[in-house]
């Protein structure tokens, strides 16, 4: 494997661990429930990017093939971090605050979790 592949798998690992150090550090440090979720859902999807990247590269420039696991791991990530978080969003609004405390929607619909759904 050529120097420059190696520089670019430890660039893509190095920013991976950095994306990963913020989220944790952010996940602890900020103090309530919505500044929480904001940290690490930004930064974990960015930090295992990194890593899946440079597993690709690796990957490639030993066996000659591009890895597809990486990319349905890539995708799967994609998909579910921000639902996970529009959930947890959603349970914060419940738990914590009145229907009077949001502002008006602008149509017919209130907001998704305060309506009745029969």
């Amino acid at each position: 494997m050529s120097f420059v592949l190696e520089l670019v798998i430890a660039f893509a690992l190095v920013i991976s661990g950095v994306f990963g150090f913020v989220g944790s550090f952010g996940l602890v440090k900020l103090s309530t429930t919505v500044q929480r979720l904001h940290a690490p859902t930004k930064a974990t999807t960015l930090g295992v990017g990194g890593v899946l990247i440079a597993s690709m590269i690796y990957f490639y420039a030993t066996n000659g093939r591009l890895s597809v696991h990486e990319l349905l791991i890539t995708l799967f990530l994609l998909l579910t971090a921000p639902i996970t978080a529009n959930f947890i969003a959603k349970v914060y609004m419940v738990s914590h605050l009145r229907p009077s405390d949001l502002p008006d929607t602008g149509n017919d619909h209130g907001w998704a979790p305060y309506e009745d759904p029969f």
